[in-house]
């Protein structure tokens, strides 16, 4: 009997609610892994609709929708001979489930609800879906008409069981059900392979692909030696390797074979999906596909002889803890997944062991965002991208994003990418040039990349050199230009109307009126970047005649975390690339790009003070962002962390602050930070409900739209800080004053 068998799984670009376009990329998926050899294929989860439907799986056109792709896939010349495991939403009993569904040559084998949903950080799916409840059960789902037409059957199984072909044994996960702490993965590699047998008598009559008892091999092996993830799981920055140690363990202890699928690109949301679809035999990864990428479809292949599992599943233990596993449905298959005659391939061997491929951090910003920008773009309609480029150092890292996109896109040009080549076209060439082609990213960036540095009298000539020497550089399309006539004329109109002249600080003005006239300049960049964008692809006759998506570029930290911008100023725009990465991170980006793209310039990015340039320079005050802000960017990274990840109020940060940054602050500074972070923070959360679209890296984004549900309209916490007082005078009554120098001599009563 054979043991090899050649298993496919993959990354697809989808789209939601592009029913057309997923159904030829899930088919296209098929096509590749026949071609390959392969007899199982595995897709992404909720592939069909495209996993950011959100609350378009509230409607029943989604569901409808679902069902006839479903039919066009089930039906295809191509999708015959192997084994298609899909995922779509699936209605039953009037209850919404997230589903699998498994078909072999025109006949449902099973449709297979997801038992554990993800309902934390950027996920909501107990809004759309309801878990199958009843683990090792299966009951009647009445097929739609539309499918049971093709494949003769009036009910199919739905509900929790795995699949017995003639050779092995296959069980299924979705998403979630990796990360739960009682793994899906080790109930199905301990369960009893004859147990429940008599369920394929009961459907010998729906399915006629199902042998009877009789055929069936009393060699069989004991337990689910082949595991299916079926996954939308989006990139933050440093996951993918906890995503890889579970994958890896969740067949290390005591073996399998593990298919690992994901969906890749934007989706038409801020998550990015990072593919990395992989195969896993005996915890060694076999196969790993692209984490970024920009191709639509991704098949990984690999050949795995299910002897091994066997073999590595000898031990007395395992056998004593599988012998008392609860049985679980089975479903039996008439057909081999091993190869018939290995003896005819005898070049035909198990795939190596590979080590596993991860992307250093810097690597991640500079290609996730990237790859998104170049989804959102393409799909979008629009002609490319306006940026405002300050000469400091966030937009200096949304520009180097584009920039790495560009790359990505004659990388892919390089390698014969249809996809790309057909894009590039539409938005780079001139409508008569079907053939032209870039061979530079400055080429791709200067047709849809437009900066422009806007500068007023605050505006030193330092920002503005290094603005144009960047977009040079880069080759972007670049304009310069002041507008303190602007400005000049919305504050006369203010003195005329109300005779009052509004004065910076610096010229004795109050702080009311500083930070109005520097409202005033920011917000008139907003207005501006609008003008440009909507008439730039004009003045320069490109094709299309759509508008550029403007950038913003505010980081997670000062901006959206601390509330250190204007509202609907430069970050209101359409999209943000940097909205959720880290101060820190980026910085380290920056000096990674340096480097590795050979643009010297940057580290001139790195050295530069952070400024907004919004108040007047003199010879001894130049505005600072940390100065204005109270706070350094590395200090407002451990508040975001402590205040969403570690879910910390006020108090409880004050008190593991003290443990953290004791050797560096005395309580009593300690609890001033705390306090100014919290009140910054209360009275700046309205500016989250107007937040761009920010592309997600970090778990702590404050984005309020999906992200971090919390309200806008803060109390002042004082009973937190009177606790923090307290505590305080307590230990300052013991003698801790600065740090934990001092600390050391200090015992609490």
């Amino acid at each position: 009997m054979g043991h090899l068998v050649t298993l496919a799984t993959c990354s697809l670009n989808q789209w939601a609610l592009d029913f057309e376009g997923n159904c030829e990329r899930i088919i296209e998926s098929i096509r590749q892994a026949k071609k390959a050899g392969a007899t199982l294929r595995v897709g992404p989860e909720l592939e069909i609709t495209g996993y950011g439907v959100l609350d378009g799986f509230l409607e029943g056109d989604t569901f409808l929708h679902s069902w006839e792709m479903l039919a066009r896939i089930i039906d295809h010349a191509d999708c015959q001979d192997i084994v298609v495991d899909v995922g779509m939403p699936v209605r039953h009993r009037n209850v919404r489930y997230n589903c699998r569904v498994i078909f072999y040559n025109r006949k449902i084998i099973l449709i297979r609800p997801k038992m554990w949903l993800a309902n934390d950080g950027n996920y909501r799916e107990m809004r759309y879906f309801t878990p199958w409840q009843r683990p090792q059960e299966i009951e009647d789902y009445y097929l739609e008409s539309i499918v049971g037409k093709i494949t003769g059957q009036y009910k199919v199984p739905f509900g929790d069981a795995v699949i017995s072909t003639r050779d092995t044994c296959l069980g299924l996960e979705t998403c979630e059900e990796l990360f739960t702490p009682n793994g899906y993965a080790l109930q199905l590699r301990n369960c009893d392979y004859h147990a429940n047998i008599y369920v394929g008598l009961i459907f010998l009559m729906v399915l006629p692909v199902w042998p009877s008892l009789q055929d069936r091999p009393l060699t069989s092996p004991i337990g689910v030696e082949i595991i299916s993830n079926s996954s939308g799981s989006h990139h933050e920055l440093r996951k993918l390797d906890t995503r890889i140690n579970l994958v890896t363990q969740a067949t290390k202890l005591s073996g399998g074979i593990y298919l690992y699928a994901n969906q890749q690109g934007c989706d038409g949301d801020r998550l990015y999906y990072d593919g990395c679809a992989m195969i896993v035999v005996n915890g060694n990864i076999v196969a790993q596909g692209s984490q970024f990428s920009l191709n639509d479809v991704e098949v990984v292949t690999a050949t795995v002889d299910i002897e091994e599992v066997r073999t590595y599943r000898s031990s007395a233990s395992r056998g004593m803890q599988a012998s008392k596993q609860t049985p679980f449905v089975r479903l039996d298959l008439d057909m081999r997944l091993s190869r018939q005659n290995e003896e005819a391939d005898p070049g035909l061997a198990p795939s190596e062991a590979i080590a596993p491929r991860y992307h250093a951090p810097e690597e991640e910003v500079a290609l996730g965002p990237a790859c998104w920008l170049w989804d959102y773009l393409r799909r979008s309609g629009a002609a490319g991208f306006f940026l405002p480029l300050s000469g400091g150092i966030d937009s200096c890292a949304t520009a180097i994003i584009v920039h790495s996109m560009c790359r990505e896109v004659i990388k892919a040009v390089s390698e014969g990418n249809e996809q790309v080549i057909k894009d590039v076209r539409r938005l780079c060439a001139e409508p008569a040039d079907s053939t032209w082609l870039p061979t530079t990213s400055q080429e791709v960036c200067n047709r849809i990349f437009h900066t422009s540095y806007m500068g007023t009298q605050n505006s030193s000539k330092e920002t503005r050199d290094r603005s144009k020497r960047l977009s040079t550089d880069i080759g972007s399309y670049h304009v310069d230009f002041n507008f303190d006539t602007v400005v000049t004329s919305l504050t006369n109109l203010f003195t005329m109307v109300t005779n009052f002249q509004p004065k910076f600080k610096v010229h004795g003005g109050s702080r009311a009126e500083n930070q109005a006239l520097q409202n005033v300049q920011a917000r008139l960049r907003m207005v501006l970047s609008y003008l440009f964008a909507s008439l730039l692809p004009t003045v320069r006759q490109r094709p299309g005649g759509g508008g550029l998506l403007v950038l913003a570029s505010s980081n997670v930290d000062a901006e959206c975390l601390r509330g250190y911008l204007t509202k609907y100023d430069a970050s209101s725009a359409d999209l943000n690339p940097i909205g959720s990465i880290s101060k820190v991170d980026l910085k380290k980006f920056i000096a990674w790009s340096r480097d590795s793209f050979e643009l010297p310039i940057l580290h001139e990015f790195l050295n530069a003070t952070p400024t907004a340039e919004l108040e007047p320079i003199t010879s001894t005050y130049v505005q600072s962002d940390e100065a204005d802000m109270g706070v350094t960017y590395a200090e407002l990274s451990t508040f975001g962390y402590l205040r969403k990840i570690a879910k910390l109020g006020p108090w409880s940060m004050y008190e593991r602050l003290l443990h953290v940054w004791g050797n560096e602050y005395s309580p009593r500074e300690i609890y001033e930070k705390t306090r100014h972070f919290f009140y910054n923070y209360a009275i700046n959360r309205h500016k989250m409900t107007v937040l761009t679209p920010s592309y997600h890296a970090e778990q702590y984004s404050p984005d309020d739209n999906r992200h971090d549900l919390r309200q806008f309209l803060y109390p002042s916490f004082t009973w937190a800080y009177k606790k923090m007082e307290d505590s305080v005078k307590y230990w300052e009554s013991k003698g801790w004053t600065a740090g934990k120098a001092q600390k050391k001599n200090v015992k609490a009563d």
